[in-house]
């Protein structure tokens, strides 16, 4: 073990990391609206990610053009996802909206097996060049891509949900939907609107991890999975613990596969997730539901 192969571990770690916070963020803002699981999550990362191959590499527009049109249609994805099969939904149950959930990733998945194929997808890097060194260690320019969208992603999180009117009100529905909607806020409106930013949160993390990974149809069940247990061990409903959960799981995974094997470094990770939750279940920051009840 040497300094250089750590931090090289861990570079790679960080970028893993930032995707899998990404995708917890997005969980995270569907469950403080709903209190249910989006099990489609992963598949907005793939669509995003296979929409912007499709828009940089075969239409040929300009990366920060495909970048806005590709979030804005998974955005419109998610829109019609909550319109169209939650939002009918009378007298829904978790269970209910769970599985509906469910259903909307296997289609999703379907259609994009369809329309894109099976095979893996390649898209350049948003900024060509040589890895940069860092003591012996090397960074790739879309890491710190990577790096620097996620530092403005959970900017842009803080400031929308404490400075502005509509992320207020999205948080009064997240403590108690009843009492929102007795001082006149727009439940409904506000359950459409986590479905859109989440949606648009996972074309984010899909776009700037695809010219690393490759993307392919059957992609984001993987990196839903990554994503989904990060949230749970940051504490369901907590952004900020998402973040740092997040990154923890892309470091240990790569430490992992670095230094034991590659072929258990997803399950290393995911293993370590449930020793966790065994001894805190509610998540390394979460808080139990006495404590929340106490505070609301």
């Amino acid at each position: 073990m040497n300094v250089s192969d750590v931090l090289q571990f861990m570079f790679m770690g960080i970028e893993r990391g930032a995707i899998y916070a990404l995708i917890a963020i997005g969980f995270n803002m569907i469950y403080n609206a709903t209190g249910i699981i989006n099990f489609a999550q992963g598949e907005f990362v793939m669509l995003g990610g296979l929409m912007m191959v499709t828009l940089t590499m075969t239409a040929n527009l300009s990366i920060p053009f495909a970048f806005l049109l590709s979030v804005a249609f998974v955005t419109v994805v998610g829109i019609l996802m909550e319109r169209l099969t939650i939002n009918p939904v009378k007298e829904p149950t978790v269970l209910r909206l769970i599985i509906i959930t469910i259903a909307v990733s296997i289609l999703l998945k379907g259609a994009a097996m369809c329309f894109w194929g099976k095979g893996s997808h390649y898209m350049r890097q948003f900024t060509p060049g040589d890895p940069l060194e860092f003591f012996g260690a090397t960074i790739m320019p879309q890491t710190l891509w990577v790096i620097g969208i996620l530092a403005v992603v959970v900017i842009g999180y803080s400031l929308f949900f404490n400075f502005t009117l509509i992320g207020k009100c999205m948080r009064a529905c997240a403590i108690n939907r009843d009492s929102a909607r007795l001082i006149g806020i727009n439940d409904r409106m506000m359950v459409m609107l986590s479905f859109a930013l989440s949606a648009g949160i996972g074309a984010v993390a899909g776009i700037i991890i695809t010219p690393i990974i490759q993307m392919d149809y059957s992609r984001g069940a993987l990196l839903g999975l990554k994503g989904f247990g990060a949230a749970v061990l940051g504490g369901l409903g907590n952004s900020g613990g998402a973040v740092v959960a997040g990154l923890m799981l892309g470091i240990l995974e790569a430490l992992s596969g670095g230094y034991i094997s590659s072929h258990y470094m997803d399950a290393i990770a995911l293993i370590v997730m449930l020793c966790v939750l065994f001894i805190r279940p509610g998540g390394i920051f979460g808080k139990s539901e006495e404590i929340r009840l106490k505070e609301f």
